[in-house]
């Protein structure tokens, strides 16, 4: 059942997943790649199946196989409407993964630094994601967003870090 689970949770079908929690179906069971229905629809930014799975107790905490919260991918992707509900769930804003990045670090290395983009950081940064932790090159998100040229997300780093903000 909980391999079903997971199945339903990768096909964004909602009623399948709501169908096998009433069942007795574990949120937090991983497969094989270390997913579990939480994690998946966290990643993919499936809101509907990641709420069922948050209302059915699933961890928080929880990792991936590259050592990362549901927020990391989240964060990439840009999914902003998912990240706003990892956030107030209370995902660990400022864990750091196997590849040594945070969600804020994934956020700007790993998309285009456009408006979701933006949403995302600042969200982050309102969660209190901590701008100052380096990656493995030793670089802070600041520095990242500077270097690949993410003008507006550098300006909302800057703004957020400000004594006061």
């Amino acid at each position: 059942m909980d391999a079903e689970l997971i199945r339903a949770a990768k096909a964004n079908d909602a009623a399948r997943t709501s169908e096998l929690i009433a069942a007795g179906a574990d949120v937090n069971a991983k497969d094989s790649l270390q997913d579990s229905a939480f994690l998946y629809a966290g990643a993919e930014g499936f809101n509907e199946v990641l709420q069922l799975t948050l209302a059915a107790g699933a961890d928080v905490a929880s990792t991936n196989r590259y050592g990362g919260t549901a927020l990391i991918p989240a964060s990439e992707h840009g999914h902003t409407e998912t990240v706003r509900i990892l956030l107030g769930a209370g995902v660990p804003v400022n864990h750091v993964n196997n590849l040594g990045w945070t969600a804020l670090q994934e956020a700007i290395l790993l998309n285009n630094g456009g408006p979701r983009q933006q949403d995302v950081v600042r969200q982050l940064l309102a969660a209190g994601a901590d701008p100052g932790i380096r990656d493995p090159q030793g670089r802070t998100a600041l520095e990242n967003a500077v270097r690949l040229g993410y003008t507006r997300i550098a300006e909302i780093i800057r703004e957020e870090s400000r004594p006061g903000s």
